[in-house]
C-alpha cells in the first residue's frame, strides 16, 4: 500500500496508540471525582494539557480541548459571535477556507451577521489591500487558515495580524491551522484563536484543541458541570488528550529537516508531472511542500482515484470534507472551471519514501496513459 493521502487523516503513530493504551487500562477514573482514582486521572489531565501548553508556547488555560476542528472552528466563530455581537455583527474570512468555515459562516449569516470574503492574491494568499478594504468599526472577528487544505498555500500569519489590528485593533484574529501543525512552524503570538486536530499529526481521531488567547471572552456552545473548562463541559477523554500531547511532543520535533524531506519528493514529483501537457499544477510560491495539487484537463478525478486504488495507491480529488465537488481553493486562484473540477491533490509525509514515490510515478503513468487515450477525441476518417 501506498498512502498519499496525509492531509485528509494519518495513521496513528504506534508509540501515541501505546499512550492511548496505557492511559486507558491504568487510570480509569473521572479526572472530575474526588477519590484516589480520580485524582491519579487528574494529576496525569494536568500533565499532559501542561505539555500541550508547553509545546505550542502557550499558557494552560489557553488550551481547550475540543473533538477536533470541526468543534474547535464552531466554537470560536460562534462564541466569538454570540460574545461580540454588541460591539458589531461583521465577520471577514476568506476564499481559501476549510468548507467547516463557510458552513458556520452559512449559519452566522441567517442569525443577523454578515460575512465578507477577502479576495485571493495571484499567490493564493489573502489580499493585503482587499483586507485593509474590508475591516471595519463592527469588524469583530477575521478568521484566515494558516494552511489552505486544497493547494497548500501559507498565510503570513503575523502580517495578517499587523493589518487587522492597525485597522481595528478590537477586531479578534482566528486561524484555522490544522494544515499546518506538525508541518510548519507556528507563532501563537500571532494570532488570538487556533483550530487543530490529532488526526492531521498522527493521533487517534476524536482529538482537537482550540486555542483562546487569555484575554479573549466566549460564550460556550457545550454547557453542563465540569472542573476541567468552562468552555467545554464534560468528563475529559483522558486517553485522547493524553495520545494528543505524545502525537504533538512527535509533530513538532525536527520540524525543518522533515520539510526538507518532503521538500525533495515535492520537486521530484512536479518535475514527473511537468511532462504531461494536460496535467497543470496548482501551486504557488507560498505552497508548503506536503500538499501537491494537480488537475487532469481530460480525465475525471474520481475516475482517476479508484484506478489508483485498485493498485493500492490513496489520494483524493480535493479535502475530505468537500471529495468529488470544484475545488473553491483552485477556482479562487486560476478561475479556470474545467481545472478547478479536475483537481487530484497528493498529500506527503516525513513517512513517504523515495520508493513509493517512485512506483507512485510508474503506476501513474502507466494509468494515465491508459485512461488519458480513451478521452482523446477521435480523429475524422478522410
Amino acid at each position: 500500500m501506498i498512502y498519499l493521502d496525509y492531509s485528509a487523516t494519518t495513521p496513528v503513530n504506534k508509540d501515541v496508540l501505546n499512550s492511548y493504551i496505557k492511559a486507558t487500562n491504568d487510570y480509569i477514573g473521572n479526572a472530575n471525582s474526588i477519590h484516589a482514582l480520580g485524582v491519579q486521572s487528574k494529576v496525569l489531565l494536568n500533565s499532559a494539557t501542561k505539555q500541550i501548553a508547553d509545546l505550542l508556547g502557550i499558557s494552560e488555560e489557553e488550551v481547550i480541548i475540543t473533538s477536533g476542528a470541526t468543534e474547535s472552528n464552531n466554537t470560536a466563530l460562534k462564541g466569538i459571535a454570540l460574545s461580540y455581537q454588541k460591539f458589531g455583527k461583521h465577520i471577514i474570512t476568506s476564499e481559501m477556507e476549510h468548507p467547516s468555515i463557510y458552513k458556520i459562516c452559512e449559519f452566522l449569516e441567517t442569525q443577523g451577521f454578515e460575512i465578507s470574503y477577502v479576495k485571493t492574491s495571484p499567490e493564493g494568499i489573502v489580499d493585503f489591500e482587499d483586507l485593509k478594504r474590508l475591516i471595519r468599526k463592527d469588524t469583530i472577528l477575521v478568521s484566515i487558515c494558516a494552511v489552505n487544505s486544497e493547494i497548500g498555500t501559507r498565510e503570513p500569519l503575523k502580517t495578517l495580524r499587523q493589518i487587522i489590528h492597525k485597522e481595528n485593533p478590537n477586531t479578534i484574529f482566528h486561524s484555522d491551522i490544522t494544515q499546518a501543525i506538525g508541518k510548519v512552524p507556528i507563532n501563537f503570538h500571532d494570532i488570538d484563536l487556533a483550530s487543530f486536530s490529532g488526526h492531521k499529526i498522527y493521533a487517534p481521531k476524536g482529538i482537537g484543541v482550540l486555542y483562546k488567547a487569555k484575554d479573549i471572552h466566549m460564550t460556550p456552545l457545550i454547557h453542563g458541570t465540569t472542573k476541567y473548562n468552562d468552555l467545554r463541559s464534560g468528563t475529559p477523554a483522558l486517553p485522547l488528550i493524553v495520545s494528543l500531547s505524545k502525537a504533538l511532543r512527535i509533530a513538532l520535533s525536527d520540524l525543518e529537516n522533515r520539510e526538507q524531506k518532503v521538500s525533495e519528493l515535492n520537486k521530484k514529483l512536479t518535475t514527473f508531472f511537468r511532462k504531461f501537457p494536460d496535467i497543470k499544477i496548482n501551486q504557488t510560491s507560498y505552497s508548503i511542500p506536503h500538499i501537491l495539487n494537480i488537475s487532469l484537463m481530460n480525465i475525471r478525478p474520481e475516475t482517476f482515484v479508484h484506478a489508483l486504488e485498485d493498485e493500492e495507491i490513496y489520494v483524493s480529488t480535493n479535502t475530505a470534507c468537500s471529495s468529488g465537488n470544484m475545488s473553491t481553493a483552485v477556482m479562487s486562484l486560476y478561475n479556470d472551471k474545467q481545472r478547478s473540477l479536475h483537481t487530484l491533490r497528493i498529500s506527503l509525509s516525513y513517512y513517504t519514501t523515495n520508493d513509493e514515490i517512485d512506483e507512485f510515478m510508474r503506476v501513474f503513468e502507466e494509468k494515465y496513459n491508459d485512461l488519458n487515450t480513451l478521452t482523446l477525441p477521435k480523429k475524422k476518417e478522410d
